[in-house]
């Protein structure tokens, strides 16, 4: 069974990022990201990458200042922010020769049995082709990612979906901790076992803020979700996955359950 000593291994691994990681003020971290990514994929694993950013990324071009709180102007700004999210990383990876693909998913696709093998088709392909897929939840068309976790979920379900080796939810945060990581009290953990129930540990609330949603609170559901199909499950800060892909052991590992 793989540990996070040797998740760096790993064959088929699904990175999942959210809004606040790469957009506004820590749209610096983007680069990074990228070169962690291509790291992997130089080093022979399957990548795919599940990527908020698109209404974040949208907004300041329909002139708002803020996350918009309207159905329609949210699916207006993932309409203009999907495009210039891919055109993003894909100036960014151009230095490796990597092409990436764009894959739009809602949850109603991964529950319809003819989109889920039409979407895993698609992915197999690009992964067969060398191109590192890049999902994102169709905002324009779905409010599931507006209301459910920033993608955490879809994260999760992707994951099962390709059957992965290795599913990793990035944030600001580099672990869990028992309490919010502002409170005093928060301690770091490090590893939790398959059936956890975490009780004592203070998640606070799903979060929702002028970029985007989500919160540890859909973390753990996610991590829940797919440990629960046998997909251990690594949550770290987006900072941290240059040091991850080398090898170093960081972050909180969620084992999965063992279905063998």
């Amino acid at each position: 069974m793989m540990t996070r000593e040797t998740a760096h291994t790993a064959s088929r691994v699904v990175i999942k990022v959210g809004s606040s990681s790469i957009s506004g003020e820590r749209e610096h971290q983007v680069p990074g990201l990228v070169d962690a990514l291509a790291a992997w994929h130089a080093a022979g694993s399957e990548v795919i990458l599940v990527s908020s950013g698109a209404i974040a990324i949208g907004a300041p071009f329909l002139k708002l200042s803020d996350r918009p709180q309207d159905l329609a102007t949210q699916q207006a700004a993932a309409a203009v922010g999907q495009n210039l999210l891919m055109g993003r990383y894909q100036a960014l990876f151009e230095k490796y020769s990597i092409i990436t693909g764009q894959v739009l998913l809602t949850v109603g696709d991964m529950e319809n049995g003819t989109h889920r093998t039409n979407a895993l088709r698609t992915i197999e392909r690009l992964l067969g082709l060398g191109i590192i897929p890049i999902v994102n939840e169709n905002d324009t068309v779905a409010t599931q990612e507006i209301r459910f976790g920033d993608n955490d979920r879809l994260a999760a379900l992707v994951s099962e979906l390709v059957g992965a080796d290795l599913l990793v939810l990035l944030s600001d945060v580099d672990a869990l901790y028992s309490h919010p990581p502002t409170d005093s009290r928060a301690q770091r953990i490090d590893a939790v076992t398959y059936g956890d129930t975490l009780e004592g540990v203070e998640l606070g609330e799903a979060l929702v803020n002028s970029v985007g949603t989500g919160g540890a609170v859909t973390k753990v559901s996610a991590a829940k979700m797919a440990t629960a199909a046998g997909i251990p499950t690594l949550l770290s800060s987006t900072e941290s996955l240059g040091a991850i892909v080398a090898g170093e052991p960081l972050g909180t590992w969620f084992e999965p359950a063992d279905l063998h």
